[in-house]
């Protein structure tokens, strides 16, 4: 395993750097590694052709890579510049702003229609996934995901109206 990745490491760089953004590119390169490892104690089989193997391992993460990007909707990430200015001294003003748009977005999810609020409150405050928030809930994933969704409209339009 150690040679492989030795051996295999520079070429999928450079495969996965000319697909994929370039912070992503180190995750990648592990993740086919991790794969092959778990395959290997998995199977205890020997592989013949190592090249063709870890290629298609990487194809096929960067068909996953693709995916949850597209999922998160990344091409309309903006990211931050420098040029954002960020005030070095924490006013009396700004605490107090603070503690109003905390109170605010809890008085908010506190009106949340009751199921929504639950599905929220498991997802944000317990870090449930939607398939475990659906069991406890005895709903489908896709109504989770539907409540979860109605309840961030609710709140983000809760403090639009604040400003």
């Amino acid at each position: 395993m150690a040679s492989w990745v030795g051996e295999y490491r520079l070429g999928l760089r450079r495969y996965f750097s000319s697909r994929v953004n370039i912070s992503d590119v180190d995750d990648l390169v592990q993740e086919v590694f991790a794969h092959l490892h778990f395959q290997m104690k998995k199977s205890n089989t020997n592989i013949r052709n190592p090249r063709s193997y870890i290629y298609t391992i990487a194809k096929n993460l960067l068909v996953s890579h693709g995916r949850y990007q597209k999922s998160r909707c990344r091409a309309y990430h903006e990211p931050l510049s420098s040029e954002i200015d960020i005030p070095d001294v924490i006013t009396p003003e700004r605490t107090v702003i603070g503690m109003q748009d905390c109170r605010r977005v809890c008085q908010a999810i506190l009106r949340l229609p009751p199921r929504a609020g639950t599905a929220f409150k498991f997802h944000r405050f317990e870090g449930l996934t939607y398939q475990d928030i659906a069991e406890r809930m005895g709903i489908s994933k896709e109504s989770v995901k539907e409540l979860i969704q109605r309840a961030l409209v609710r709140i983000r339009k809760v403090m639009e109206e604040a400003v």
